[in-house]
């Protein structure tokens, strides 16, 4: 999330060209970085939380990346949904 963040506001500040630069210049596909920005989507709150999440050291993580990009398509009533019933879910512990 954080990356993603940065990296809009090295596009914003016109220190990267556009997507295909970011990649070229990090070394990752075109599509990584387009997935990466898309975190952009989620609703701002759930943004923030991402951000502030306790470090997994152990088990399984209560939410992935993978999730994350799912959750993107969906409105950000629907996003604040899924984020409460994953946060209570028996995963968190």
């Amino acid at each position: 999330m954080a990356l993603a963040i940065k990296l809009s506001e090295d596009l914003d500040a016109g220190r990267v060209k556009d997507l295909a630069d970011i990649a070229r210049l990090g070394s990752i596909t075109r599509p990584r970085v387009t997935q990466i920005m898309n975190l952009l989507g989620l609703a701002p709150d759930i943004q923030e939380a991402i951000i502030f999440l306790p470090r997994t050291v152990e088990g399984r993580a209560p939410v992935t990346e993978q999730a994350l990009r799912d959750l993107t398509r969906l409105s950000w009533a629907e996003q604040r949904a899924w984020w409460q019933r994953t946060l209570n879910s028996p995963l968190r512990g």
